[in-house]
């Protein structure tokens, strides 16, 4: 049985996506291999595979420590994908961004939620042949599609009318995220309403975090901001809006993206390069928030294109399925620990 220690504190701060996708990977391992992998969590006893989800200074140093075996670090972000989301002042951020890629380069081999930060790894001193992309997922136990009447009655319990046009947005309130886009476009289109769930999880240094919080204090009238949600009930949200739209100005590989289509609910992203690598097809792009603001029109105008958004959805979650990705992660898992040997 494969001996495998996942490190990570990414469920310490609710409402990251880092934390969703590691506990999408912890269930799905838990559920299908459980004759084969045996995990534990933070623990420095000796293991096939040390799995380094988050890059926490203690972490590095055990890397040091003998019985790690194989140390795989996941990279949920790279240090450009910071900006817009914490604000850290020189000589801070040029410590910290350096620490990121030597805890990168301390690992026997990292994966990549998305390709395209596979040849800006190597720009930075990581040998191509140490990289692998498995992509995110999410579990269809968790996320699916609700009937009319569950849909109905959770736009009754929060105040909304079978007609209204709910438009939801879904991270971390940061710059980074487009939030100032959401709120405006909130502004520009009083009849329609909507819905931001997330929070300020870094607190006071959230980039932009004065402006978003009197935002979020005194939003206009159409725009709610429930907070972090509880993960049991985001289904219910994404069920409940007619689109999803996230402005993100940088991503990986957004895990909230991948649970929109998990529940069919048709999405509009930025038009993001690194989007086109992975789920080009799936979604409406959007360049700015003028062309957002036409996507918005047009799924709320066009029943056609409604339903085509719909499908685009379902095989986007077909493809990304926890069935699909289980068996990469089992031939890499193996893979890495025979490599370790």
């Amino acid at each position: 049985m494969l001996k495998i220690t996942m490190f990570s504190s990414a469920e310490t701060v609710p409402g990251q996506g880092v934390g969703s996708a590691y506990r999408e990977l912890v269930n799905l391992l838990t559920d299908k291999f459980t004759q084969q992998m045996q995990l534990k969590f933070n623990s420095l006893k000796r293991a096939d595979i040390s799995h380094y989800h988050t890059i926490d200074f203690w972490f590095y140093l055990n890397t040091f420590l003998p019985g790690r075996g194989r140390k795989i670090g996941y990279v949920h972000f790279l240090p450009e994908t910071l900006e817009g989301s914490i604000t850290l002042h020189a000589p801070v951020k040029n410590i910290f961004y350096w620490y990121v890629m030597a805890f990168y380069k301390r690992m026997d081999h990292i994966v990549v939620v998305n390709p395209t930060f596979i040849d800006k790894l190597v720009a930075n001193g990581v040998a191509r042949e140490k990289i692998s992309y498995i992509p995110n997922f999410v579990s269809k136990t968790r996320f699916y599609p609700e009937s009319q009447a569950e849909k109905a009655a959770f736009r009754q319990k929060k105040g909304y009318q079978p007609s209204d046009y709910i438009v939801l947005g879904v991270g971390q309130i940061q710059e980074r995220k487009g939030v100032f886009d959401f709120i405006e476009l909130a502004k520009a289109n009083p009849e329609w309403s909507f819905i931001w769930t997330g929070g300020f999880s870094f607190g006071s240094i959230t980039s932009g975090y004065d402006e978003l919080k009197k935002v979020v204090d005194n939003p206009p009238a159409n725009l709610y901001f429930p907070g972090i949600v509880d993960r049991d009930e985001m289904n219910a949200y994404y069920n409940m809006a007619d689109t999803f739209l996230l402005p993100s100005f940088n991503e990986l590989f957004p895990m909230s993206a991948l649970e929109a289509f998990s529940t069919g609910t048709p999405t509009i992203l930025r038009d993001l390069t690194l989007y086109q690598a992975i789920i080009a097809g799936y979604y409406l792009p959007a360049s700015d928030r003028a062309a957002m603001q036409k996507q918005l029109e047009a799924l709320n105008g066009d029943p056609d294109l409604r339903t085509t958004m719909i499908q685009a959805a379902l095989e986007a979650s077909e493809r990304y399925s926890a069935e699909n990705v289980a068996k990469i992660w089992e031939k890499f898992y193996f893979e890495q620990a025979n490599a370790g040997r």
